[in-house]
């Protein structure tokens, strides 16, 4: 195998790519899509989402210190990508997409009724960087949608929802399950009414 140097860029693919809503009041109701995001903690739980500082949801980000990240699924790739093209200066994004706001419970954001799950997070402090500054926030509460959730273990089966990921300037749904945490060092149960024998030389 060969390896080539390249320049220092952005390889960690994919990302989830995300809605972020925005604004304290209806008037001020924004989507921006965002790729530079993730998960920092886990107690208490925090994550991330970069900006560029030229984004009209910059402005309302810094000012109400409050986001949703909404998860995006196969249905919502359109509305996804034309979120990230199109300017909250120009376009009333949730009308132009038949979206759907709805009161968060803990932050002055409006959440994304479509998405499977919405992140409502709290801003702890914003990170002056190079094209993008970082604003690390605490989750304050998730919203998931009943339909996903399994009534038997109360577990969310996010795959049923078919999310969306981005790698490298291109949309992608996710692929088989080839296995679960942990599952490299799993012992395997033996069979029942089976034994291992060791053959006598």
């Amino acid at each position: 195998m060969t390896k080539v140097d390249w320049k220092p860029g952005t390889m960690i693919y994919p990302l989830p790519a995300v809605m972020v809503s925005v604004g304290a009041t209806v008037e001020d109701y924004n989507i921006i899509t965002i790729a530079w995001t993730g998960t920092i903690c886990s107690d208490p739980p925090m994550c991330y989402i970069s900006v560029r500082p030229e984004r009209h949801s910059y402005a309302i980000l810094e000012r109400t210190r409050a986001f949703v990240i909404n998860l995006t699924t196969r249905r919502l790739a359109f509305a996804t990508d034309w979120c990230g093209v199109r300017s909250g200066r120009n376009y009333r994004k949730f009308e132009e997409m038949g979206l759907t706001p709805g009161p968060a419970s803990k932050v002055q954001a409006p959440i994304i009724e479509e998405a499977p799950i919405n992140i409502e997070c709290r801003v702890m402090e914003i990170k002056r960087l190079g094209t993008h500054d970082m604003f690390i926030a605490e989750v304050v509460n998730v919203k998931a949608d009943e339909q996903y959730i399994d009534p038997r273990s109360g577990a969310f089966d996010l795959a049923a929802a078919e999310p969306l990921v981005f790698a490298h300037g291109g949309y992608y749904g996710m692929g088989r399950k080839i296995g679960k945490f942990g599952f490299s060092v799993q012992k395997k149960r033996r069979r029942r009414g089976t034994a291992l024998v060791k053959r006598k030389k």
